[in-house]
């Protein structure tokens, strides 16, 4: 008997592996926390034999150099994937015994990046796993575009290739284990879906169902705006990322958290959007502990700039601190928990500003009050229907595109609020009169606004 611990990453929308058996496993794709691997490799009481990397990531950094110096593990990378780091060179057909009667088979799929390897466990010659990175997701495959400009129609073509392979050469009972497809911006599309098998993509996945032109003609066109901060993330993975320090930052006063925002340096305060938009130091930005804290704070900060944590509780603190590690975002420069009156120096105020529906902003609308209306969802959300008249400035480019948005008060929204906080934030720091509009879209033709497409 086999068995495969999943370690999930909301914030980062990806998954890793460990899987083995009573005494050795291997970790697929490890974050670079490796902790959390070694606690599960110590609670299910095995030895990680081998640490397998399906390709040198573009989204996350790894941990795989880590967690095999730590353990001792053979570190099994992709040949053909130019790396500056000892490891264990894998090609198409390469097999490693994990454990008896349990063989992890390499096997070329070419695609989410030329040198893409999936891995199919067997148990006793029978497939029994694939574990498939960023080939064969839930549904969609992952995009082909973050390598090279001039390389992504190829690599779509090689999507489809390699993901009829995979279905070719398995039983439609195996389950696929993706790394990439659960809100991971490496993904062509998102999916519904939490877990599938080889033969429920047979029917579902448009790269087992469509002809290669089609396939590839449809995934190209709907492939969304790539993070920023991809761009760091391949060369950190080639070039073998440093272990990680998760120690707790040092403490900040609010002398030191004025210091730092008179020095051009970015205050982020965790705390949920409500708590923030009634009260927060004026020139912090809002992003939310538990929502895509790594993806957004990170697509927005200038890279290498110095980042205060601002969080109710240390535990708030630790755990951002994990997961912005997890994309290269290393130390804080400083902290702070607690009463936010405490963040501010004394004769100074908190800053506010309100948060409203969007059947507040057609009653304001209805009273014939000029207002800006910002909609700062991605182009892709947008196209599929806006409000009449709103200004669009995806979040992402917001920081550096403020002095875009028309003077008067800005009425600022998304899809579901978490964007708009972030987005009311940069506004408010920058000295925009702005309300927060903290509600679905779809409450917006409800409430008697019209809604547009492009």
């Amino acid at each position: 008997m086999f068995f495969v611990d999943t370690l999930e990453f909301e914030g980062l929308g990806n998954r890793s592996y460990l899987v083995g058996g009573p005494r050795a496993a291997v970790a697929v794709d490890p974050p670079r926390d490796v902790d959390q691997v070694i606690a599960a490799a110590a609670k299910r009481g095995v030895r990680i034999a081998y640490v397998a990397e399906t390709h040198v990531h573009n989204d996350y950094i790894t941990g795989g150099p880590e967690l095999a110096r730590i353990t001792g593990a053979s570190y099994l990378v992709p040949a053909a994937a130019h790396v500056s780091f000892a490891r264990t060179p894998v090609a198409d057909g390469d097999t490693v015994t994990v454990d008896e009667g349990l063989v992890l088979r390499a096997l070329a799929t070419p695609g989410h990046t030329p040198h893409h390897t999936s891995y199919v466990l067997k148990e006793d010659g029978r497939g029994a796993a694939a574990f498939t990175g960023g080939s064969l997701l839930i549904g969609t495959v992952g995009r082909p575009d973050l390598v090279e400009p001039r390389l992504t129609e190829e690599l779509a073509r090689a999507q489809h290739a390699s993901a009829h392979r995979l279905a070719d050469e398995l039983d439609d009972e195996v389950p696929v284990l993706p790394t990439h497809g659960f809100g991971s911006f490496c993904s062509s599309s998102q999916a519904e879906g939490d877990a599938t098998t080889i033969g429920r993509e047979r029917t579902a996945n448009d790269a087992l169902t469509l002809d290669v032109d089609t396939f590839v003609a449809e995934m190209l066109a709907g492939l969304d705006d790539v993070p920023a901060y991809y761009a760091h993330m391949g060369p950190a993975n080639a070039a073998g990322p440093a272990p990680v320090d998760l120690t707790p930052p040092g403490r900040a006063d609010a002398g030191e958290i004025a210091a730092r925002l008179a020095a051009g340096e970015w205050v982020v305060d965790l705390r949920s959007r409500t708590a923030f938009a009634e009260g927060h130091v004026a020139g912090s930005f809002n992003f939310e502990g538990d929502g895509k804290l790594a993806t957004y704070l990170a697509w927005l900060i200038p890279w290498g700039k110095p980042v205060t944590l601002l969080a109710d509780t240390p535990e708030r603190i630790a755990d951002a601190q994990r997961e912005l590690a997890r994309v290269g975002i290393d130390r804080p420069a400083a902290a702070a928990t607690g009463d936010p009156a405490a963040w501010i120096r004394e004769g100074e105020r908190l800053a506010s500003f309100p948060r409203a529906r969007f059947a507040d902003l057609a009653e304001v609308r209805g009273r014939g009050e000029e207002v800006v209306v910002l909609d700062v969802r991605r182009d892709s959300e947008r196209a599929a229907g806006h409000v009449e008249g709103a200004v669009h400035v995806p979040v992402h480019e917001l920081y550096g595109r403020l002095d875009e948005v028309p003077s008067g008060t800005v009425w600022v929204h998304c899809a579901g609020g978490m964007r708009a906080a972030i987005a009311a934030s940069l506004l408010d720091a920058a000295g925009r009169a702005v309300v927060a509009v903290d509600d679905g879209f779809d409450a917006a033709r409800e409430a008697g606004l019209t809604v547009t497409r492009p």
